[in-house]
């Protein structure tokens, strides 16, 4: 299929990313240098398997200490710094940022990625601030003066070019930009698949059983077959690796949430069964909870058990569907437990994710005639969830949640996960 290049839009995209962000604010808090301190943020100072969240561009090059890390494998030399992370204060700075862009784009052409990273609209040609090279200079030069912290731009015509720019050329040149007649050059040859914004592992697998390794052969690739095995994912796949997007900042690259999840490291190994399980419903609440806010319920449950490295690792993710859409936490509960008495080998766990996919409305469900009280059970989640809205998450909380093995009140005093002060 031939595409048309000539009538896609031309947005003038800057995907903005604050090099490494959490730690540089550490060290300029601290009044250090980002760039000269060996610094690390970390979860928690006083868990020596703590993870790294944050390095420094020293840290990584001088000790070979990196995001994922561990507190026990920084080194204890003079000049290295470890902090606990803050994220009350980087959301801060964050939002600081936010408000520097509003000078040089209006605010519906601004879409906040993440805490990080953001997405904004400047124009193909010449906008408030020029050309969007000369505009992505300006805001570089802004944010070293204002917040002393360093920043890398993609530049594209849309917000898919613009992002694959900054991930796989501008981090390291600072400024880079791609343009539609950059797609068979710099795009179609990369590969793994999993370095394309929105292929994951799972997804490069079943990419790599049909033959395609690279996203040349992806844009390549038959759309018709695409769609057949992947629905409209297909379709967008096929798009995507051919550079076309047509969303616009403001709104997510892929429209709709496909599924909702929670994934945790767990503080310690557990070895008993019975811990796990608390530790499953508890995810299970927080899982539906978040269904439930946009209203919507889901199908097919997935559990993920990741085993402890002291046992070489190791683990299992089975997913089951449900014969009707669900937003109750037992529902979910009763799936997990399922995978998990089928599929769990008895092995010491440290790491457990849920999802909550195939996605439809809650209220266009059906609730099952036969079960009774399913209508009072959906009903009974949303005012528990109004509840913890309006005073606090451990308003309200499971009895698992006060055992040893219960997690959910350490993290209902985290903010983004971590510590807030």
């Amino acid at each position: 299929m031939n595409i048309n290049y000539d009538k896609l839009p031309d947005r003038g995209v800057l995907c903005v990313d604050m090099k490494s962000f959490y730690a540089s604010c550490a060290a300029v808090a601290h009044g250090l240098d980002p760039l000269k301190i060996p610094l690390a943020v970390v979860a928690d100072t006083n868990r020596k398997g703590s993870v790294v969240l944050a390095a420094t561009p020293a840290m990584k090059k001088k000790y070979g200490i990196k995001t994922g890390s561990r507190l026990f494998e920084i080194p204890s030399a003079p000049d290295v710094m470890i902090v606990s992370a803050q994220m009350r204060k980087y959301l801060e700075v964050s939002t600081q940022i936010t408000n520097l862009f509003h000078k040089f784009v209006p605010k519906e052409s601004i879409h906040t990625y993440s805490v990080d990273e953001s997405f904004l609209e400047v124009g193909h040609h010449s906008g408030k601030f020029g050309h969007p090279e000369e505009t992505a200079q300006m805001i570089i030069d802004e944010l070293k003066e204002t917040f002393h912290l360093d920043a890398a731009i993609g530049i594209g015509p849309n917000m898919l070019l613009s992002k694959l720019c900054l991930d796989l050329e501008a981090k390291k040149k600072g400024i880079a930009t791609w343009g539609y007649e950059s797609i068979e050059e710099k795009l179609w040859p990369v590969a793994p698949l999993s370095k394309m914004w929105g292929i994951g592992p799972r997804l490069e697998h079943r990419l790599n059983r049909m033959g395609i390794w690279s996203v040349g052969q992806l844009a390549n690739y038959p759309l018709d077959q695409l769609e057949k095995a992947f629905g409209v994912i297909g379709n967008q796949l096929y798009y995507h690796a051919n550079g076309v997007d047509l969303s616009d900042p403001g709104a997510p690259i892929i429209h709709g949430q496909v599924s909702y999840g929670k994934s945790q490291i767990l503080m310690r190994d557990y070895h008993k069964p019975e811990e796990v399980r608390y530790v499953i419903l508890e995810m299970c609440e927080e899982v539906a909870r978040r269904t439930r806010r946009k209203g919507h319920a889901g199908r097919t449950v997935s559990l993920g058990v990741g085993y402890s490295k002291s046992e070489g690792g190791g683990g299992f993710h089975r997913s089951i569907t449900l014969e009707h859409p669900t937003s109750i936490t037992m529902d979910l509960y009763h799936a997990c437990l399922t995978l998990f008495e089928r599929f769990y080998k008895g092995a010491t766990v440290r790491k457990i994710s849920i999802t909550l996919g195939n996605i439809t409305e809650d209220a266009s469900i059906q609730l099952d005639l036969f079960a009774s009280g399913r209508d009072k059970q959906r009903d009974l989640g949303y005012v528990m969830d109004e509840i913890r809205d309006r005073y606090g998450q451990d308003m309200l909380l499971r009895a698992v949640s006060w055992t040893e093995a219960g997690t959910a009140r350490h993290r209902s005093k985290l903010v983004g996960g971590h510590y807030a002060e």
